[in-house]
């Protein structure tokens, strides 16, 4: 079931809603908990309830070995517990993710001819298996002491995080899940809720499927076909669009519908496309997987701890393996691994700041330049990078970075013809104009790309809007300006008005229902 379709939004939520402050407000919070957690269930299953087995396996699996862990005092046994069941989950992992991708390639690179099982990927496995590896390991560490297992299950399986994250700490959700509050009818949480899921379904349905998509399949379908430079760029930046707004969108609706039940989600998303730095890319873009790498792969590893050249190393193999962790294609380990390599020469220019710029006068002006170019060449990287995670093979990604560095020769496309009827001849017989089928590349589009761009940097982010209300467990205010002031969520008939036309506007574009991107990974 999907957050941007008509039986979610009519149908399962305000059912879901009744029963579950019908039940608290009956002071029935055990049986509350348990309500939600069979809805989360059957929320599930509505993809493929083939599928509803292997969670509740995992569910029981993982709770038992919790349980195991924390009941034991003999370190060592703790530990092979733990061990135990993080190569179960896994090795389960593995298996549905990767073992076809993993058979093809032996079969590319020897060629023998193994027949490859052809397994049906679990919608969000990779989520609820992070989550539950989390929380063996912060048992073993004393974090997590929580032995009801209604509440276990609702923090695994608690819908508006199951499919496409964000990865949850047991810590954070269990306390919520203690509170009798939390199973009580709460009016401004309702209100607060709902803003930020009008906001989030606007971004989806209107932005990332209206606006940014139609450009995407055109040009990388087409990526091998000498496309110019500007469809290059254009399909790249609308790719990189489609999956801001998407993703933004689902991590608001996430947030937004928890809040209608008085849970308040970790952020995932912070208007990662105003970062100046990679660093600072990945402390704003899919917050918790990020911060998930760090915790239980970076630091275990080694972390920074046994010198810069082990440092780099941790840092490249963290971002290799969270590309992986994406999907089952060499284009996601070549993204990971680019983004660790950008990563490392950002820590590496940090270094040289510190012990050059920083320290001589002399150098100010190219310090301050450089902050001036910080965000539009962090924002250029990234949408390097987004093309090699968006591409079928690597060599499509190479043909359409081909395209966008110019060497494919300076091919417009075909309509622009027209346009520059004033360049002299003898300029223009240096152009080629070529089309890409099903490509809209008029000044209409560009300019809603460019729109697009200005909101990404400069616009306030939802967050901000309802910065008031604390929308998420790990929000930081932001610093209060005039237009922050004046566009910030109130409930106020202004507000309400833009919302409904909002919703309206979304609703009326909801007949055709396109996944998220993320339920891919």
């Amino acid at each position: 079931m999907l957050f941007n379709s008509f039986p979610f939004v009519f149908l399962f939520l305000p059912i879901v809603l009744i029963a579950f402050f019908e039940v608290g407000r009956r002071r029935r919070y055990d049986l509350a908990a348990w309500l939600l957690g069979a809805a989360s269930l059957f929320f599930y299953g509505w993809w493929d309830p083939a599928f509803l087995p292997l969670l509740l396996i995992s569910v029981v699996f993982n709770y038992l070995v919790g349980r195991g862990i924390a009941s034991r005092r003999e370190e060592h046994v703790r530990r092979i517990l733990c061990a135990v069941g993080i190569v179960v989950n896994l090795s389960a992992l593995a298996y549905y993710k990767y073992a076809d991708f993993a058979i093809d390639s032996i079969n590319q690179l020897t060629g023998l001819r193994f027949p490859p099982p052809r397994v049906t990927l679990p919608i969000g496995i990779s989520f609820f298996t992070f989550t539950q590896i989390a929380y063996l390991v912060d048992t073993l560490r004393g974090l997590a002491r929580e032995y009801k297992f209604s509440h276990y299950l609702l923090f695994v399986t608690y819908f508006p995080h199951l499919i496409a994250g964000p990865i949850l700490h047991h810590g954070e959700m269990m306390p919520q899940f203690q509170k009798t509050r939390t199973y009580e009818l709460d009016w401004e949480n309702l209100a607060v809720g709902s803003a930020i899921f009008v906001i989030g379904l606007f971004k989806k349905v209107c932005i990332a499927d209206g606006v940014a998509a139609p450009y995407v399949v055109p040009v990388f379908s087409h990526a091998h076909t000498h496309l110019g430079i500007v469809e290059g760029w254009a399909g790249a930046l609308a790719y990189t669009f489609q999956l801001y707004f998407d993703f933004s969108g689902y991590s608001d609706m996430a947030i937004g519908i928890s809040r209608m039940f008085n849970i308040t989600l970790p952020l995932n998303f912070d208007s990662p496309y105003k970062a100046r730095s990679i660093i600072d890319f990945w402390r704003r873009w899919h917050m918790t997987l990020s911060r998930f790498l760090r915790e239980y792969l970076y630091i275990p590893l080694g972390g920074n701890r046994r010198g810069s050249l082990r440092r780099y190393l941790n840092v490249w193999i963290t971002m290799a393996l969270g590309g992986l962790w994406h999907g089952a294609n060499w284009t996601f380990v070549v993204w990971g691994s680019v983004h660790g390599l950008y990563l490392i020469i950002n820590h590496g220019l940090i270094r040289i700041g510190h012990t050059t710029i920083a320290r001589s006068p002399r150098m100010a002006p190219v310090g301050k330049t450089l902050a001036y170019l910080a965000r539009p060449v962090t924002f250029a990287a990234v949408v390097v990078a987004w093309v090699i995670f968006r591409a079928d093979s690597i060599d499509s990604a190479g043909a359409l970075l081909k395209s966008m560095a110019g060497l494919n020769g300076m091919v417009l496309p075909g309509h622009w013809q027209s346009y520059l009827a004033f360049i002299p001849d003898a300029l223009q017989r240096h152009l080629r104009f070529g089309e890409t089928p099903g490509f809209p590349g008029g000044a209409t589009e560009m300019v809603s790309l460019a729109a697009l761009l200005v909101i990404v940097w400069i616009a306030p982010n939802t967050q901000e809007i309802l910065g008031s209300f604390r929308p998420a467990l790990n929000y930081t205010p932001a610093r209060r300006t005039d237009l922050l002031h004046w566009i910030s969520w109130r409930p106020t008939a202004a507000w309400l008005c833009v919302l409904t036309a909002a919703a309206a506007i979304s609703i009326s574009r909801m007949v055709d229902v396109t996944e998220f991107l993320y339920f891919q990974f």
